[in-house]
């Protein structure tokens, strides 16, 4: 895999990503002490934040900008933004191969089934037409960003429509379909807020077999409005249950917002979807490891799914 989390310590983390080895800061790690100082010093590039929240990159002559990168069997573009992000979140690959899996699973199991109805009915009636198989799952990403899960999500074999209100990230994820492979994957690319698309969806009829959403603490919208998790996931939670297809289906839920750890994520998807809904909870943190096995704790992750 084209990442490692080198060093962590005093509210910073040192990860390489392909051959670059990058210096960023990071409040998870301000419990730790850094243990390699030739490491740090070797960095590519450091970024420094600035007392108004902007901050500033300093990088080494030379460094490809951008750059690719292999993480789950994706190619995704590393760049320098001004935010201090990468646009790559390796702290994300379990649910990439979680949602590369399960989609795999239902289009083979329809295949499965597809396959049996064809042989049954050329059994009864040697003239029969073979039947299509049906269509394959339908997965909603919102809050998408530069699009991991909807290309995990599309390598497995399902149709996406991919979510997000910044045109510059969803032009980075458009870049990352091509780098994958995925260009002409079944995507449907939206610039649009999640819960405004969310409840034109239930009025226009349509269900998904699936729904991923990474929101961040704080944002804007596309008219000017904010998100604020605090306040707005719950109803956008309980709009998204309304979408998810009767069988098998899922909804994947991650925060990377101290306030917000597993177990509260779960209840929150647990008020929108029922306890009667069928199905089991998941929990866990979202985080990376140093090569001598200390953890960088980085986010939180709550799934259900039946």
């Amino acid at each position: 895999m084209d990442h490692e989390l080198l060093d962590l310590g005093d509210g910073r983390q040192l990860e390489r990503f392909g051959q670059v080895v990058l210096d960023r800061p990071c409040p998870a790690a301000a419990w730790h002490s850094a243990r390699d100082g030739a490491a740090w010093a070797s960095a590519d590039a450091r970024f420094d934040r600035e007392a108004g929240g902007s901050g500033t990159w300093v990088a080494a002559g030379g460094l490809p900008v951008p750059w690719p990168v292999q993480l789950e069997g994706l190619t995704l573009e590393v760049r320098l933004a001004a935010s201090g992000q990468v646009g790559v979140f390796p702290e994300q690959v379990s649910v990439w191969s979680w949602l590369r899996a399960w989609v795999a699973g239902a289009v083979g199991a329809v295949g499965a089934a597809g396959e049996a109805d064809e042989h049954t009915a050329e059994g009864a009636d040697e003239g029969s037409t073979r039947r299509p198989n049906p269509a394959a799952p339908e997965i909603l990403n919102l809050f998408a960003h530069t699009g991991a899960a909807s290309l995990a999500s599309a390598a497995g074999g399902a149709r996406v429509v991919h979510v997000d209100a910044a045109r510059p990230a969803l032009a980075w994820a458009r870049r990352n379909a091509a780098l994958s492979g995925l260009a002409e994957a079944p995507i449907r690319w939206i610039v649009d807020d999640a819960l405004g698309f969310v409840q034109r969806e239930l009025r226009r009829g349509r269900q998904y077999t699936g729904i991923v959403l990474d929101p961040p603490s704080y944002g804007h919208g596309t008219a000017g409005g904010t998100w604020r998790l605090e306040t707005d996931l719950a109803p956008l939670l309980e709009a998204c249950a309304g979408l998810l297809t009767e069988g098998p289906a899922f909804l994947v839920l991650t925060a990377h917002t101290p306030a917000f750890d597993p177990d509260r994520l779960a209840d929150g998807l647990g008020l929108a979807l029922g306890r009667a809904a069928g199905g089991s909870f998941e929990v866990a943190d979202l985080g990376l490891n140093t090569t001598d096995g200390r953890r960088l704790t980085l986010g939180s992750m709550a799934r259900w799914s039946r």
